[in-house]
């Protein structure tokens, strides 16, 4: 699909080649961020800047980024995009913490459109219940790794039943 077959509230998943994306994805599958798009926006929780809408154009010119559109077919678009822009401007939560300032990609989504589960966070990889680069993540925070806490991922949002996989987001710059 072009970014022309984009429609309001639909949900993009996405992954990059960072070390954390594919950190993530080590642990919690295909997905490593996910936003919503409100047009001519994305709004999303970002590890650089926090809580933020964002120009698609923006968005896609910071790094090369595979992206798949979810739409849930029941959204409620007006509410939802005012509790999108109520969060903007929060920080991100580094800790993953439930109870922490803030909020990470998946838990703004699933906050702002509350259909989705919590389940036990992990941050382990093939070999170790929490991986090498997640146990040397947190110590630099100073906080214990979340391991079981309640929490949300992109890859779990993804694969919920109540939303409607559209293909694949083809993006090229505008001129």
């Amino acid at each position: 699909m072009n970014i022309n077959d984009l429609k309001d509230g639909d949900l993009l998943f996405m992954s990059d080649s960072s070390e954390m994306s594919l950190n993530i994805q080590k642990s919690t599958g295909k997905f490593s961020h996910v936003a919503i798009y409100f047009s001519p926006y994305i709004f999303h929780a970002s590890f650089k800047y926090g809580v933020v809408k964002q120009s698609l154009c923006d968005f896609f010119s910071e790094e090369k980024r595979i992206v798949f559109v979810y739409r849930y077919s029941l959204i409620n678009l007006k509410k939802v995009k005012a509790e999108a822009e109520k969060y903007l401007g929060l920080p991100y939560n580094y800790s993953f913490l439930p109870d922490d300032k803030g909020f990470y990609c998946s838990e703004y989504i699933a906050t702002i459109l509350p259909i989705f589960e919590t389940i036990p966070m992990q941050f382990g990889d093939k070999k170790n219940e929490i991986s090498v680069y997640w146990n040397k993540y947190f110590k630099a925070l100073g906080v214990p790794a979340p391991l079981g806490k309640p929490g949300t991922n992109p890859g779990q949002l993804a694969a919920s039943k109540k939303l409607i996989p559209c293909g694949a987001l083809e993006w090229e710059a505008l001129p």
